[in-house]
């Protein structure tokens, strides 16, 4: 006959079996961490690994360790030890690779050269070297690391390269260093919109590298954190300064057409032709926003769908469109166009009630019609018993075009503008001038309205405008001269 278990053996069993469930909890706990949320001791996690004697097995563990991962390895121990040797870097550095490779081979660099306080972020974790993070949102503190560095062109091929620079900055401490590697920004656009992205801080050195194994071209920015912001804020009033490096591009525009032609209907349009748009002369990625704006859009197949969609060279960014048309005839087609928002007022330069003339002329009302086009003309009510509006005439809502431009987009932004405003051109661009406006606006293509030569009657000149071809052409050539890169439009 067995014996009764004694009090000893019983709470030997009891703590036996808390041990293995406290052992369990942890060894769950450690799962959670190193294969679902993939973080590291740093974060503030239980970790029960440490780095490898050689850290060379690290790359072993995932990948062959072949030619190309070598030199791959010694790229960038050979781009740190220069960044040393300047003094941008030290052994001491608290040190973030962005959007590490998935292996780590910065940050394995970087430790095998003494910056041993490195660590990497990427989208999957691969410990010890890196942790679970992205560019655009960055897992760490303000102001924590004395050096970060992005390499492989990855701040260039980010879809949210404002937020991936903001990151960089915010996390950055002052007086810290940021190297940044970027492919093709060779040109000056590129260039200072790459710079641009960065607040608060200033360029130190720059210089070209070529990275194995297939020598692709980089160009390696160091930047240097300051104290204080720089002020984009363009909600002020003032007129402003175009950089010259966009005052460059119009040198390279097609030029003006001096004479004015017989035929303007058909040489205007034939002029489309010539037209050398700012993305297919220069790289328009590092832009922190895409933006096009439709003055007098009328419907959506004139020219959003029929030009700026199929013929507009986008680099395949997608653009934020702004159709802006006080035709309540065109209103109901955009309810259906998701992707377009469309603002139904009209653009002129304060905040009022206008008289809207639809259609006055008999001649081209069905013409108009069948292109989707308007023929409207604006003044202020005061104005509207004027015989300038001889049509049908509605009141509709202007709005301080300038003023909506200003808050709507920043300086960072990519905008394109087409504006065919049937002659309240000559009032809404000195307006943007007069505030500054005019400088967000990177390409403008405007239809400038005058007492062109009609076609249907050879000899007689449309009596609809006041204003002459060479009124045009000084506006025009205002702009360009005044760092604008304006289009003649038809």
């Amino acid at each position: 006959m067995e014996g009764k278990p004694t009090t000893s053996s019983f709470l030997r069993n009891i703590t036996a079996r808390l041990l293995l469930l406290g052992v369990l909890i942890l060894l769950v706990r450690f799962a959670y961490v190193v294969t679902i949320a993939g973080e590291s001791c740093n974060r503030g996690d239980f970790c029960f690994f440490s780095l490898p004697p050689n850290l060379y097995s690290v790359i072993g563990s995932t990948e062959s360790a072949d030619d190309d991962s070598i030199k791959s390895v010694q790229f960038y121990s050979s781009v740190f030890r220069d960044l040393i040797s300047d003094g941008f870097l030290s052994p001491d550095s608290k040190t973030l690779c962005v959007e590490a490779t998935p292996t780590g081979r910065e940050v394995l660099s970087l430790r095998e050269i003494g910056v041993k306080n490195s660590i990497g972020i990427s989208k999957k974790a691969f410990r010890p070297l890196v942790v679970r993070g992205e560019g655009h949102s960055i897992p760490f503190e303000d102001d924590t690391f004395d050096f970060i560095f992005s390499g492989g062109g990855r701040l260039g091929n980010s879809l949210k390269p404002l937020e991936f620079a903001d990151e960089i900055t915010r996390t950055l401490k002052p007086q810290g260093i940021a190297v940044v590697h970027v492919t093709d920004a060779t040109d000056t656009y590129s260039f200072n919109s790459f710079l641009d992205l960065f607040n608060s801080c200033s360029l130190v050195k720059m210089r070209d590298l070529s990275m194995p194994p297939h020598h692709h071209h980089l160009r390696e920015f160091v930047i240097q954190k300051g104290h204080h912001k720089k002020d984009y804020d363009s909600g002020g009033g003032g007129k402003c300064w175009i950089p010259g490096y966009k005052r460059d591009l119009i040198r390279e525009a097609e030029p003006l057409i001096q004479e004015e032609p017989l035929k303007p209907w058909i040489t205007l349009k034939r002029n489309i032709q010539n037209v050398k748009y700012i993305p297919s002369m220069v790289d328009i990625r590092f832009k922190s926003r895409y933006v096009y704006v439709d003055v007098g859009a009328r419907s959506y197949g004139s020219s959003i769908g029929s030009w700026f969609k199929k013929q507009y060279p986008k680099q395949n960014k997608t653009f934020d469109v702004f159709a802006i048309e006080a035709d309540k005839a065109f209103h109901e087609e955009y309810k259906i166009k998701k992707k377009v928002q469309l603002l139904p007022y009209a653009a002129w330069v304060r905040n009022e009630t206008l008289s809207f003339e639809i259609n006055h002329d008999p001649g081209k009302e069905v013409e108009a019609k069948a292109m989707g086009r308007g023929m409207g003309r604006i003044q202020p009510v005061k104005k509207s018993s004027s015989s300038l509006l001889a049509g049908e005439v509605n009141l509709i809502q202007g709005f301080d075009f300038a003023d909506w431009l200003k808050k709507s987009v920043r300086e960072r932004d990519f905008v394109v503008m087409k504006m065919d405003v049937e002659g309240t051109e000559f009032d809404l661009i000195p307006r943007l001038i007069k505030t500054g406006a005019i400088c967000l606006i990177d390409e403008l293509f405007l239809e400038c309205h005058y007492n062109r030569w009609q076609r249907c009657c050879p000899g007689q000149r449309s009596q609809k405008y006041n204003k002459t071809y060479k009124q045009c052409l000084e506006l025009f050539t205002s702009l360009r001269e005044s760092g604008v890169l304006v289009h003649q439009w038809w």
